[in-house]
């Protein structure tokens, strides 16, 4: 036996989850991704997203529409005749129609232990808020953004290191992990949800290109949340003087330290920057045009020195 799915996902996060749900024999009947965007270094080729890719590798049929509102849009999902709906990162609101539109429902990924960090960006927003766990849970899906009733969910530490490319690639296999049992609790017949609490709901908006910026006046433990949850993409970044001209220098890892100073000012040889409160240590960065390196790479190549401000 095995489940008739749709599954509806767009970027890297959502690809293991599809892989597996095919690999533990369910029948993908279709895959719907956010259509091909403009990409390249010129922003003229059209590329496919992730899912799609994974899909057309899998020999699924793709559908790629702009919104699922019409008529038209939601008989042709209802034609399908499928089971479930598996919903991991898609990117479009689902209308009641579609949430209907299968025998059982429609079921979503989301990385985040909800009511906490509902919405787009909850991996980053974990991270930027200092939180100390979060994880990964299966729900059942409603029409509010993420506020159906849990079926599955697995907990993680945030260590005070792990960046949000490090937390994305953990709760990405834990995610398709939790899925996989979902489907089979399912298809038995014993699939259980418990609704969510209605206290601590917060949520996680989408990241802003204006928050990217670092603010050296805030305490040295929020720029190193900042530095860590924006890490690696779309990365923090801040302003360096190198070779008599300004540039734009991201920052993808650092360390909090004990030292004072004028906010943004360098400390020592060694890439130590006040804040508003206490500094931080950068540990990794990336030039413009460049590839992540060391502080110490960084520095070979850079003359950075101490009572420097940065921007």
């Amino acid at each position: 036996m095995s489940l008739r799915v749709i599954f509806m996902g767009t970027p890297d996060f959502s690809v293991p989850t599809l892989r597996a749900i095919s690999e533990a024999g369910h029948e993908v009947v279709a895959v719907y991704s956010q259509p091909p965007r403009a990409a390249g270094r010129r922003g003229l080729e059209l590329t496919p997203s992730p899912v799609q890719r994974e899909a057309e590798r899998l020999g699924i049929e793709v559908r790629t529409p702009l919104s699922l509102k019409s008529e038209a849009e939601q008989a042709a999902f209802a034609e399908l005749k499928a089971d479930v709906a598996v919903v991991v990162a898609y990117g479009l609101l689902l209308p009641k129609a579609i949430l209907q539109g299968t025998r059982l429902g429609c079921y979503n990924g989301h990385a985040s232990l909800l009511p906490r960090w509902r919405g787009a960006a909850p991996i980053q927003r974990a991270i930027m808020a200092g939180d100390t766990e979060t994880g990964m849970m299966v729900m059942r899906m409603e029409e509010g953004l993420d506020t159906g009733p849990v079926a599955r969910l697995e907990k993680v530490a945030i260590a005070p290191d792990m960046t949000a490319g490090e937390l994305h690639d953990r709760l990405m296999a834990m995610g398709a992990s939790l899925m996989v049992q979902a489907l089979a609790e399912l298809e038995a017949g014993g699939l259980e949800t418990v609704p969510q609490a209605c206290e601590g709901v917060t949520y996680a908006k989408k990241i802003d290109k204006a928050e990217t910026r670092i603010d050296w006046t805030l305490p040295a433990t929020a720029v190193d949340n900042n530095i860590r949850g924006l890490s690696p993409f779309p990365g923090a970044w801040c302003e360096f003087e190198i070779g008599g001209r300004t540039e734009r220098v991201k920052l993808l890892r650092s360390q909090r330290s004990a030292g004072q100073g004028e906010p943004g000012t360098v400390l020592d040889d060694r890439l130590e920057i006040a804040c508003g409160e206490a500094a931080v240590r950068l540990v990794e960065v990336q030039r413009a045009g460049g590839k992540p390196v060391t502080a110490d790479e960084f520095l070979r190549g850079a003359k950075i020195e101490k009572g420097m401000k940065l921007s």
